[in-house]
């Protein structure tokens, strides 16, 4: 009687579960050094800052499978060749795509989004110098292949370090003629 009674329980909880909304994925914001401005979102993306090529271990033992590095090699401190041999020797797959957040460009876009939906990609780690151009390019994905609503990319976009309001008229003009 008793194993008839857990049995049911159980079957109830499962029930209950499987009905219940999923549970929105928490933006989070550690602490790690040689990362700038890490923001985190669950276990799906991480939109970051500036990084060094040190650091990509770390970033592997988070669990990452992807790097796409956002920034262009004219910036400061940035060292595209360095880190590219760091993913390579973490053996995590890395994109460099570089996005100039003053003339955004749409190609840019479409590079951005064959690298985050390239099969085995995320995880992904996305990191410019200081993570705007990081969780814009986010928003993009979020609107062009998730089919988010504007407000709801924009809000999750936000926790994760969009700031430039022209960056994010950008995003939103490229996802109202692009769709995936």
């Amino acid at each position: 009687m008793i194993s008839h009674f857990l049995i049911a329980a159980g079957l109830i909880a499962a029930a209950w579960t499987s009905v219940s909304p999923a549970r929105a994925q928490e933006v989070s914001a550690p602490t790690v050094d040689g990362i700038t401005n890490f923001h985190r979102l669950e276990t799906t993306v991480a939109c970051a800052g500036a990084i060094k090529a040190d650091v990509v271990p770390e970033i592997k033992k988070f669990g990452f499978v992807s790097i796409i590095n956002l920034r262009q090699a004219t910036e400061p401190g940035a060292d595209l060749e360095a880190e590219a041999a760091a993913a390579k020797a973490a053996d995590i797959r890395y994109y460099s795509i570089p996005f100039n957040g003053a003339a955004p460009d749409p190609a840019v876009a479409d590079k951005f989004l064959d690298a985050i939906t390239a099969k085995g990609s995320e995880p992904a780690f996305i990191h410019c110098a200081g993570g705007g151009r990081a969780a814009t390019m986010w928003f993009i994905k979020r609107m062009v292949v998730d089919h988010w609503d504007v407000d709801r990319a924009s809000k999750e976009a936000t926790a994760l370090g969009m700031t430039n309001p022209a960056l994010k008229q950008f995003a939103i003009d490229y996802a109202q003629t692009h769709k995936r």
